[in-house]
């Protein structure tokens, strides 16, 4: 660890994170949460939110491939994601659903300004983010996709859309 420069939990929890809180909202599998907090932590981010029937730590199976990220990223959890949407915008973020409709923005337009403090919300593996969402929240990022299939598997759009913001407010140009 220490000839790759990595950080222990506890100094990783004193370090900048970039302004961006990562919502679960009723994902199932735990393979899938831990791979989120493992991205997390990763890409510095803030915090992330689990909500509804988003299990959470500690947990075994959580923690098969989130590797002690659930060590170093804050997390909190909600019973109604409504409820976590809310307080994210009552204090000042910007809350994009990642979820294709007739108004979203794709993830190659999408625009952070520095400083803006945002959070993005993934959905269940099979229904997505929950409609009761769609009329509160700021915004809808589409990742364009050019096959046959009509989706990503939630972890790899977390990981794209994090990079893209993480790209963004961090300065980092991803060479």
């Amino acid at each position: 660890m220490e000839e790759l420069h990595r950080v222990s939990p506890e100094e990783f929890k004193k370090i900048k994170k970039i302004p961006l809180t990562v919502v679960l909202d009723d994902i199932r599998s735990m393979n899938n949460i831990g791979s989120i907090f493992r991205t997390c932590d990763g890409l510095a981010v803030e915090q992330l939110y689990l909500c509804g029937i988003t299990a959470c730590p500690p947990n075994k199976e959580i923690n098969k491939t989130a590797l002690g990220a659930t060590e170093s990223v804050e997390w909190h959890y909600f019973e109604d994601v409504v409820e976590a949407v809310k307080q994210l915008q009552h204090s000042g973020y910007k809350v994009f659903m990642v979820e294709q409709t007739d108004q979203s923005i794709m993830l190659q337009d999408l625009k952070i300004p520095q400083g803006q403090k945002t959070a993005i919300i993934l959905g269940n593996e099979v229904f997505g983010v929950s409609d009761k969402l769609l009329p509160i929240v700021d915004g809808a990022i589409e990742i364009p996709q050019f096959g046959t299939k009509h989706s990503f598997n939630v972890t790899i759009a977390a990981g794209m859309v994090m990079w893209e913001i993480f790209k963004q407010v961090s300065g980092v140009r991803g060479q």
